[in-house]
């Protein structure tokens, strides 16, 4: 997945730092991310889910607001106003380039920003929060200690996760004043809400809130027992998978045709938990799945193992063949199914005759219904050996592989 790392001027004219995630192939639609308060676009959740978006073939731009991460300008002088505004600037930009958003997702106060901002970016179709308060104000409890000092004195020093950020009066004032409930009634886009039950820093109530203020379509999904930053891996995947079955239903996806040479396009494998063994299948613009290894071999077991897919590839394969076979002489086969089973066993036992070494075998036993007689039934074997997959498995096999630069 290539990123582009971008600039753009937030509401002041400072340079915000963004990063673009980018599909391998065309651009068919792109969202924009805003991430929660104090964090970075680059927290785990938000690399996750674009991640996921792009291969799907959804371009994604996180950006950090004004005065954090990689962006200039000064924190304490920004408002929830401003981060509104800042979004809108990165729809701006996003456009300028030919890629207005049609998806806003928005990660705790980031969510309560892209639910603000949807009225003033016309392109978005689709509106995704992630732990989302329906109270702007409601971040104030991480500094309520510092708010006597902040209306004193007009801002105060605060340590917000272990790092310093000076709040301003003016934040204070904005988000006591902000309400939400007039601009999620009139949100005019779908909305896809994210929330976990157990979410100690913004309760599932906020969730609620929101529903009930929202007209439909509407969707709310648990996370379970994820935190409020989606840490854990696997729930920020089940996150990015929930987000990427919904979009596509409100979002207009036109898939290119697969690339010349590809007829059935091209299947693209990522790493998705560098720390264990999921992979992201990508199979052409349309399917997706994920490959895994058993918990036994040190996997998580969330899809099928490598060995798995070609034993489904040939079972598959197998069965399309028989029905084409029996379609075209219209022999009364009413259903067909196959089971497949892949071990490695020493050639001696397989009967081949080399000596040493293992071999694969796949072994398939196959169900043939209906009022066939036994000609049907043989010539139908017969013709299960001929499939294309069968065939590529039995013959010689030449891979290339071609190391590609890295990005």
């Amino acid at each position: 997945m290539p990123t582009e790392r971008v600039t753009f001027a937030g509401h002041d004219g400072s340079r915000l730092a963004a990063r673009l995630d980018l599909p391998d192939g065309p651009v068919l639609a792109t969202a924009l991310f805003a991430h929660c308060f104090t964090c970075s676009k680059d927290i785990p959740a938000a690399r996750r889910i674009s991640a996921r978006l792009a291969a799907m073939g959804i371009a994604v731009l996180r950006f950090d607001f004004t005065g954090l991460g990689h962006s200039e300008g000064e924190f304490a002088n920004t408002t929830f106003t401003s981060n509104v505004q800042d979004l809108t600037a990165a729809a701006q930009y996003l456009a300028g380039r030919n890629m207005a958003p049609a998806l806003l997702i928005g990660h705790s106060l980031g969510g309560a920003a892209v639910l603000r901002a949807r009225a003033s970016i016309e392109s978005v179709k689709a509106v995704v929060t992630l732990g989302a308060p329906v109270d702007p104000g409601h971040v104030s409890h991480h500094f309520e200690a510092a708010l006597p000092e902040i209306e004193k004195d007009g801002s105060a020093e605060v340590s917000l996760g272990g790092r310093p950020f000076r709040i301003g009066k003016a934040f204070v004032d904005d988000i006591s004043e902000t309400a939400l409930t007039p601009a999620i009634a009139n949100l005019n886009a779908a909305l896809l809400i994210l929330h976990a039950p157990l979410d100690s820093t913004v309760s599932i109530d906020n969730a609620s809130s929101i529903f009930m203020a929202a007209k439909h379509p509407k969707s709310f999904v648990t996370l379970d027992d994820a935190d409020h930053l989606i840490t854990r891996i696997e729930d920020a995947n089940y996150a990015a998978d929930v987000i990427t079955a919904w979009v596509s239903r409100y979002v207009k996806l036109s898939p290119p045709a697969p690339p010349i040479g590809a007829p059935e396009g091209v299947v693209r494998v990522t790493e998705a938990d560098p720390s264990g063994y999921l992979q992201d299948i990508q199979s052409g613009p349309h399917h997706h799945a994920k490959a895994d290894e058993p918990v036994s071999y040190g996997g998580t077991d969330r899809g099928m193992s490598p060995y798995g897919f070609v034993s489904s590839g040939l079972g598959a394969c197998t069965s399309m063949t028989i029905r084409m076979y029996a379609r075209r002489k219209r022999w009364p086969l009413t259903s067909v199914s196959v089971d497949v089973c892949h071990n490695k066993v020493h050639a001696q036992d397989a009967g081949l005759a080399i000596n040493e070494g293992k071999v694969d075998v796949f072994r398939r036993k196959i169900r043939l219904q209906g009022p066939l007689d036994e000609a049907q039934r043989a010539k139908l074997m017969e013709i299960a050996d001929r499939c294309p997959v069968h065939r590529t498995l039995e013959g010689t096999v030449q891979i290339t592989t071609e190391l590609l630069p890295t990005e």
